[in-house]
């Protein structure tokens, strides 16, 4: 009989604590706003990875979760561009990272705004919503402190028609394939053949 209590209270101990384990590293999110249009719109909703920033910091791509700047409130939900001791600038535009164009795949509309050349601080992100000209985001003037950061957009849960991991853009592919569209078309090399 004592085993059989022992048993029960183990199990009840082993549920607390992956549920404890499962609040303390995941989050659901709910978009209420157009900012992240095309990719996310009103009333999804995201299950948000807490735990992945406590083993390392967020990377250029990622959609972040975060304590909304400032006096706001609530939590906003946009995607990193440029990370601490980066340059970003938007003209012409376009995004420019560390003198590079971003090619941007995930927006809905390219900026109609330019923002000078400013390099970015010590435990700041830069961020942009994916709706560019729709978006309260960097380019008004805040950043988002690391320690603001919630975690990341993981998996989309509703509806059902939207479910599935939540795609990230890394800036090594966005720069790789923003410098192959830049290259001029080579002709092919002739190959020739010469005779002994």
């Amino acid at each position: 009989m004592k085993s059989f209590f022992r048993e029960i209270l183990i199990t009840l101990i082993m549920a607390a604590i992956i549920t404890v384990g499962f609040r303390v590293s995941l989050q659901t999110f709910g978009i209420f706003m157009s900012s992240m249009e095309p990719n996310f719109h009103e009333g999804q909703r995201l299950l948000v990875n807490k735990a992945v920033y406590l083993f390392g910091d967020p990377k250029r791509g990622d959609v972040v979760i975060f304590h909304a700047p400032g006096d706001g409130n609530g939590d906003y939900i946009k995607r990193v561009i440029a990370l601490p001791g980066d340059t970003v600038e938007i003209k012409n535009r376009a995004v420019y990272v560390n003198g590079t164009k971003l090619d941007e795949p995930y927006v809905k509309d390219p900026p109609n705004y330019t923002l000078a050349k400013m390099q970015i601080p010590e435990n700041q992100y830069f961020v942009l919503g994916d709706n560019r000209n729709n978006s309260n985001d960097s380019h008004r003037g805040w950043l988002v402190l690391r320690a603001d950061i919630i975690g990341k957009a993981w998996l989309s849960t509703w509806p059902p028609g939207t479910w599935g991991l939540v795609p990230t853009y890394s800036l090594d592919e966005q720069l790789s394939t923003s410098m192959l569209k830049s290259l001029p078309d080579h002709p092919k090399d002739e190959v020739r053949k010469d005779s002994v």
